[in-house]
C-alpha cells in the first residue's frame, strides 16, 4: 500500500485511506466478492477468434465460452469475433463462412452431465484461415472446478496459438476491506472463485507467493504490530516467521524458496534482512542510515531491488544478495516504490508519484526506457504474471478500490469491479496449479 509520506511507507506501508489494523478470525468464510469484468483498449495486433457459447454449457452451472472469451480478450492477444450458438465440437465448420467473418480461428465445445455428477467439457480448435483441425481436449471436472476447466481450455487455446504458455488457470492473491473487516483471499486470475485463506478486523497486506505456489507470506496486525506469517494453502496452517522487536513487513521469496527478503526495524532503523524459511539463519543486508524496503528478487536469486530514500528521496536501487554496493535504477521523477521484476528478468515494474498521480510504469532493464502504462492516477501494487505478458495492480476507479490487469505496452487494460468489497494489494502466483 501507498503512503501519504514516504516516512509512513514502512511502518510497513500505511494508506491514507487506513487500510491498517490485526485480530485472527475464520478460515474458509464463504466468498464475498464477485467481479465484473470491464475490457477497455485496442491491441496493436490481435488474432481475431470466434468462441460460440458451448452447446449445454448451462449444464455445466458456468458461462464457459463467456470465461473462455473474457481470458483470451484479456490477454491483449486476440479479438473476438461474435459467433451464434450451435457449432460443437464434433461439428464440420464451413470455413467460407468463417473467413466472411474474417475470423482467423474458431473454438468450439460440449458440456455434458456424466452419471457421477462430474461436467465433462469438450472442445475443439481450428485455424479458420487455413480450414486445418488444431485439435481439443476434454475435462471430466466436479462441478466446483467447472471455472477451472474452462481457463485452462483458455490456457491451450492461447499457447497453441500464440507459441507461449497462458496463465488464466493461476491465481491470484487479494486483499479485500468490506465494512471494518479484511480477507485475504486466493481466487481465478480474473478474480472470480476466491476463498478466504484468513479473515481479520485488523488489516492484512503484502501479500507473496512461494516459487511453488503452495504457500503465502504475508503481513498480519493481529497482534497491533505487523508480523509477517507464512500459511500453508492446503491446510491452511501457518506460523510467524518473523516477529521480532519492532515492525517485520514486505516479504519476498527466494526463487529458490528457501529464503525470504523482508524488512525490520529489530534494530531501530527500517533495514533489509535475510531469513531461512524456517525462520532460521536471520542476516542483515543493509547497513544504512536509510529506511530501505520492499524488497524483490531478480530470477536468477543473483540481485534484489528495493526502495531507499538514501537519496534523499524514495528511490529503487539494487544490490548483489551476496552483499555490496546498492545501484540506483530508478531517475524518473522524486518518488519511486514498489519494484517488481518481470519472470525473464528484462522488465522493472513500479509505482512513479509524478504531480500528485501515482502510476505504474515498465522500465526497460536493458536500455533504461520508461513507458507509464496507466490511466488512472492512485495505482498500488504491481505484479507480473507468471509469464510475463500482463501486470495486475491495485488502484482506485468509479469510486471503488478495485484490481486493474494491463498488457505491458498498457493498451488492454480490464477492471476486475467487485460488486461487495474494496479490493487492494494484488500478487499474481507462478505457474503450477
Amino acid at each position: 500500500m501507498r503512503a501519504q509520506s514516504f516516512s509512513q511507507l514502512f511502518a510497513p506501508r500505511l494508506d491514507r485511506r487506513a487500510w491498517l489494523g490485526g485480530a485472527l478470525a475464520s478460515l474458509g468464510l464463504p466468498a464475498l466478492a464477485q467481479f465484473r469484468v470491464e475490457i477497455s483498449g485496442v491491441g496493436g495486433s490481435q488474432l481475431p477468434i470466434a468462441i460460440p457459447d458451448f452447446r449445454d454449457e448451462a449444464r455445466a452451472g458456468q458461462p464457459v465460452a463467456a470465461i473462455i472469451r473474457a481470458d483470451l480478450e484479456r490477454s491483449g492477444q486476440f479479438r473476438i469475433i461474435d459467433a451464434a450458438p450451435g457449432l460443437h465440437e464434433a461439428s464440420a465448420p464451413v470455413w467460407s463462412e468463417w473467413r466472411s467473418r474474417q475470423a482467423d480461428a474458431l473454438a468450439a465445445g460440449s458440456a455434458m452431465r456424466l452419471a457421477d455428477g462430474r461436467v465433462d467439457l469438450r472442445f475443439k480448435l481450428w485455424d479458420a484461415v487455413k480450414g486445418q483441425d488444431l485439435g481439443g481436449e476434454a475435462h471430466a471436472v466436479a462441478p466446483d472446478d467447472v471455472r477451472l476447466a474452462a481457463h485452462r481450455i483458455a490456457d491451450t487455446i492461447y499457447q497453441k496459438l500464440t507459441g507461449e504458455r497462458g496463465i488464466f488457470a493461476t491465481r491470484m492473491a487479494y486483499v479485500t476491506k468490506a465494512g471494518s473487516r479484511y480477507a485475504l483471499r486466493i481466487a481465478d486470475a480474473d478474480g472470480e472463485g476466491g476463498q478466504v485463506a484468513l479473515s481479520s478486523p485488523e488489516p492484512i497486506i503484502s501479500p507473496a507467493w512461494a516459487p511453488d505456489g503452495r504457500e503465502l507470506a504475508y503481513v498480519s496486525f493481529e497482534s497491533r504490530k505487523a508480523v509477517v506469517w507464512l500459511q500453508d494453502l492446503s491446510t491452511g496452517r501457518r506460523r510467524a516467521l518473523a516477529d521480532f522487536r519492532g515492525s517485520n513487513s514486505a516479504p519476498a521469496f527466494s526463487p529458490d524458496g528457501q529464503q525470504l527478503a523482508l524488512t525490520l526495524s529489530r534494530d531501530g532503523g527500517s533495514q533489509l534482512f535475510m531469513i531461512r524459511r524456517d525462520g532460521g539463519g536471520l542476516r542483515r543486508l543493509t547497513q544504512t542510515q536509510a529506511i530501505d524496503t520492499e524488497p524483490v528478487f531478480t530470477p536468477d536469486g543473483q540481485t534484489l531491488y528495493f526502495v531507499s530514500d538514501r537519496g534523499g528521496s524514495p528511490q529503487i536501487y539494487r544490490m548483489p544478495v551476496a552483499g555490496g554496493a546498492a545501484e540506483r535504477v530508478s531517475f524518473s521523477g522524486s518518488y519511486n516504490i514498489s519494484p517488481a521484476v518481470s519472470p525473464d528478468g528484462r522488465t522493472l515494474a513500479y509505482v512513479n508519484r509524478s504531480g500528485g498521480a501515482f502510476k505504474v510504469c515498465v522500465m526497460d532493464l536493458g536500455s533504461g526506457a520508461v513507458r507509464v502504462i496507466s490511466d488512472t492516477s492512485d495505482d498500488e501494487s504491481p505484479s507480473f504474471a507468471p509469464n510475463g505478458r500482463l501486470l495486475v495492480y491495485a488502484t482506485r476507479a468509479g469510486g471503488r478500490d478495485v484490481l486493474m490487469t494491463s498488457t505491458l505496452d498498457g493498451r488492454i487494460k480490464a477492471r476486475l469491479v467487485s460488486t461487495q468489497a474494496d479490493v487492494r494489494e494484488p500478487a499474481w502466483s507462478p505457474f503450477g496449479r
